[in-house]
């Protein structure tokens, strides 16, 4: 399985925002959970229906939009 798959945009579930599996926990918010500082441990002990494969596939999923970001330089 891509790690890519595991994420899931559904309208009517957290406003169409990248979730992973079809559950309510949204890419953006493992992201902020890594980047308060928590571990991957903590994370999936707060959210036990989670894997150690979504919070890869989140950062994965970050590191694709980013590459797609395009940067229009100014002046």
């Amino acid at each position: 399985m891509n790690l890519l798959d595991r994420i899931t945009l559904e309208p009517d579930k957290r406003s169409g925002k990248p979730c992973i599996r079809g559950l309510r926990i949204t890419v953006h918010d493992i992201l902020e959970y890594l980047a308060s500082g928590m571990t991957e441990a903590e994370i999936l002990a707060d959210l036990p229906d989670l894997e150690r494969e979504d919070i890869r596939a989140a950062l994965a999923f970050a590191a694709e939009r980013e590459r797609r970001f395009v940067s229009i330089p100014t002046g």
